[in-house]
């Protein structure tokens, strides 16, 4: 219960659209400290998590504005980190004790109050482009397990499949069923469900009978790879 007071807490600044966050720090940084509190929830999660990763996202609020030429720096007194952003918007967040406890600053290129602050997990992506229906259901129940650890609303949910994400600019992502040779059809919408900007190539794939085994081939490597809930 712990766990979920305080990552709920973080929500209503970040997650709820960053509000009270933006106006209490004017300008163009946020707190390391408030961000550590909520990312380091995931590195002291006990269960199975190997198929999964916990990212931290940055997102502009106007769905027109897409996350490119976003840059993000950690600055401290003895701290100067820059934290690349994929296309996405998200970076793998350090949890340093150093920047911790001089509380550094997050700091954005762009007005804060125009961008949403929030983690992302995601499914690992494999290198050789190749899944098994039962892998990715299984890293879907890791970050639904996930989910339910930090957020009770989802207790009802379940995995239905996951959503392929790639570059805007990406005509053919070229996501196929193995056996067939089946082309699964591409979409336009956000990276992850609640993201404002809609412009990213996304393929879905939903589970079906556990014991099929047509595997899923991606030609090219997906930005992401997200769980869908129902």
């Amino acid at each position: 219960m712990h766990t979920f007071r305080h990552l709920s807490a973080f929500a209503a600044l970040l997650f709820m659209g960053g509000h009270a966050l933006g106006q209490a720090v004017e300008g163009q940084w946020v707190s390391y400290r408030d961000a550590y509190r909520a990312m380091v929830v995931f590195e002291k999660y006990g269960k199975d998590k190997h198929l999964i990763q916990n990212h931290f996202q940055i997102m502009p609020r106007d769905p027109g504005v897409s996350p490119e030429g976003l840059q993000l720096t950690l600055q401290g007194k003895t701290t100067r980190l820059n934290l690349p952003l994929d296309a996405t918007g998200r970076t793998v967040f350090p949890l340093l004790k150093s920047a911790y406890d001089e509380n550094a600053a997050l700091v954005l290129n762009r007005k804060v109050s125009q961008f949403l602050f929030r983690p992302r997990v995601s499914i690992v992506v494999r290198p050789d482009g190749v899944y098994d229906p039962a892998d990715l259901r299984q890293a879907c129940e890791q970050a639904l397990a996930y989910q339910h650890h930090v957020d009770a609303s989802l207790k009802a949910a379940r995995c239905v499949g996951v959503r392929f994400v790639f570059a805007p600019d990406l005509a053919d992502p070229g996501v196929r069923l193995r056996k067939g040779d089946t082309l699964l059809p591409v979409y336009e919408g956000p990276a992850f469900k609640g993201d404002p900007f809609q412009g990213f190539r996304v393929v879905h794939y939903r589970f079906g009978d556990p014991a099929d085994r047509n595997q899923v081939v991606t030609t090219n490597a997906p930005l992401a790879i997200n769980p869908v809930y129902e």
